[in-house]
Parts: C-alpha cells; structure tokens; sequence
C-alpha cells in the first residue's frame, strides 16, 4: 500500500528545500521502491531550486543515492528485495538509435518511474533528475537500480557519490577524454566534478595532472587525490603556467568543469596540438562562446563534452566501487560532512561558499 514518509520538497522558484510528508505509492510494472540510505547534495539540486532547468514545480530534491530496494514491481528480474543499489538516471532503454548503434551512454529515452509521488494533498511532484531521493523512501524506474556489492554502512555515503558528480568528473577523464597511461591532464575546477576528474585521470594512468582553480583549499584537495601540479588561477596566467608545465606543448587532455566561456578558452588554448578538450561543467544557458574558426581548425584534436561522465551505470558503477574497496579510488576524500534531511538548505550555503566537496545527506534505514 502507499507510505507516507519525509522528503525535501521545493514548492516555487527560489523558495526554501524544506521537509515535507509525500506519499510514494506502491510500484507499478517496471518500478522499484528504495529505502533511500544516504543522498549527496549536489549543485543540479539547487538548479532545481532556482528555476534554472525547468518549472515544473513542486519539485522533490536528491538525486546521488545509495539505497535498498524495498518493493518490486511486476517483471523486475535484475533486482531483488534487499540488494544494495546506487540510483542513476541514466535507465538505457536498449531500442533507441544511440542504443542499437552500441552507444548505451548516449541512450536518447532513458526511464523514469511512470507513476508520480505526491504531496499529502494529491499534487504531483517532480523528482529531481527522476529520482527524488532526498526522501526516506523513493520511487523509481527499476533499470535507475544498479546493484553493487554491500561495502557496508560506513561507506554507503561514499559510494552513493558515483550517482552523479563522482562519476561525472571520473567519467569525463577516463571515458570522455580517454586519458591513456603516461599522458598529462589539466582540470580547469576542482569543485566536486573537478577533483574528481583529478581522481579519474590518476586511474588512467595519467603521468602530470594538473589541478587549476582560485580556491587554495580545492587545490589542496586535488593535490591529496593525485595532482602533481597546481595553479592559482587568480595569481597566474593558466594556459602559460600548463605550458611550462608540459614541455612548452600544452596538455594532451584539458577538462573544464566550470563550465564557462573564459574557462573554456583556458582549455582550449592549453592543450597540445591534436590536444583534446572536454567540457563537463555545465554552462549557463545565457553564456555566449566565441574562437577563432582558423585556431579550431589549426589545433586539431576534439573538441567534446561530458554528459554523465558519459557512463554506463551497469558497467561503471560496480567497476569504481572494486576500484574503491581496493584502495585506488579514494571515494571518502569526497565525503565531507554528514547532515540529515533537515539541513538541506544549510548545505546548499555551506556548498556556495565553497566549504565542502560534498555534504551527504544519512538516512536512518539501514
């Protein structure tokens, strides 16, 4: 039957994430209830918050989640009550053009759960990138379900991580940019994405990997995660200072994650001729790009972004929790506090001030 639980809703553009009761009905054909475990709070959440991807309003927030599943619908087979899972929203559906080609990570009609949760009042709400898991229990498309080994309560936060922006920064080095052993990196931002871009090009097998930003502690943080160089933005020119640093040449990869004209003309310009640029920090839609057509053409190499660290939950997810429990993936450096529903809004402060690479959210099932 429906359970009635706590979640963070948001009710209209800009107003406060506060912690309502929904209801979340039981699954359909195709859906998954989760005991939600622990949920990062990530910056898409407050995007959400402001109105800036969509006003499809109230909103239920959370979407980087370690969870249990609860309740299965009818024909869910990969899954089963009681198996630890870490929510995604990229659900392939195995028939679109993207997915016959082969190219699962680019699937054009991922699934959400086709029912909605609501308020007590019967209104609808929209779960954040199709999870909502800011709550104590969700709903979800069966294939947002990607089972894990149980590493245990203690890392469940970090694990959950993967969801989102772990995998988006690790994804854009090692799937997007293709970072091959001996090869120098650079990341334009080292926020949450960015570090762990850092992370993802030390498991590459990337030999310099440079770590920019204006932040001296986010420096320090891409330092502790396996940067060999940092540069303060603010004090020094960055395409120069990458330069020096690789020879003169520029690096073979450059990933931006902030996501802004003049940061992606940073990397641009600091990459090696046949260089390749990824872009994983979202831009704002009003953000205008401008290069010469002559030095996109004379600098060769690609030009790409990252969309998800372009990833494949069933095959990343368990791949980098291996890597995390032996000890190459350092998925606790990303945890940096532990708060509970009720100090989402605070964590949303406590991420614009640049304090955190994460706050996570620790619910009380287990």
């Amino acid at each position: 039957m429906p359970q009635t639980v706590r979640a963070v809703v948001v009710r209209s553009k800009d107003a406060p994430a506060e912690v309502e009761e929904i209801i979340v009905p039981d699954p359909g054909p195709g859906e998954v209830v989760v005991d939600v475990l622990t949920c990062g709070v990530c910056q898409t959440d407050q995007h959400f918050q402001k109105g800036e991807v969509g006003d499809d309003f109230p909103y239920l927030l959370g979407h980087e989640a370690t969870a249990r599943v609860s309740v299965v619908g009818d024909g869910v087979t990969h899954v089963d009550v009681g198996d630890k899972v870490i929510l995604n929203w990229r659900a392939v559906c195995g028939e679109c053009r993207a997915c016959r080609k082969g190219q699962a990570q680019y699937c054009f009609d991922t699934a959400n759960a086709r029912q909605r949760m609501t308020l007590t009042d019967g209104t609808e709400l929209e779960p954040a990138l199709g999870i909502g898991a800011f709550a104590e229990k969700t709903l979800v498309a069966a294939g947002q379900c990607t089972r894990i080994d149980d590493v245990g309560p203690e890392s469940d936060a970090a694990v959950g991580l993967l969801g989102c922006g772990v995998m988006a920064g690790i994804g854009a080095a090692i799937n997007t940019g293709e970072v091959r052993r001996g090869e120098s990196v650079a990341v334009i931002g080292c926020g949450g994405v960015g570090a762990a871009a850092v992370a993802g090009a030390v498991l590459a097998g990337a030999v310099r990997i440079v770590a920019v930003d204006i932040d001296p502690r986010k420096l320090e943080r891409a330092r502790e995660l396996g940067a060999t160089d940092i540069i303060d933005s603010s004090a020094t020119d960055p395409v120069e200072a990458i330069r020096e640093l690789t020879g003169g040449f520029g690096a073979d990869v450059v990933i931006d994650a902030v996501g802004r004209p003049e940061t992606y003309r940073q990397a641009f310009y600091a990459r090696d001729l046949a260089g390749r640029v990824v872009l994983v920090g979202v831009p704002d839609p009003s953000h205008m790009l401008e290069l010469p057509l002559i030095d996109v053409f004379g600098r060769g190499g690609s030009l790409k972004s990252s969309w998800y660290g372009d990833c494949l939950p069933s095959r990343d997810f368990p791949m980098l929790v291996s890597h995390y429990r032996q000890g190459r993936l350092d998925l606790d450096a990303f945890v940096t506090e532990r708060v509970t529903l009720d100090d989402v809004q605070q964590a949303f402060e406590t991420m614009n001030r640049g304090e955190v690479l994460r706050s996570v959210v620790e619910l009380d099932a287990r």
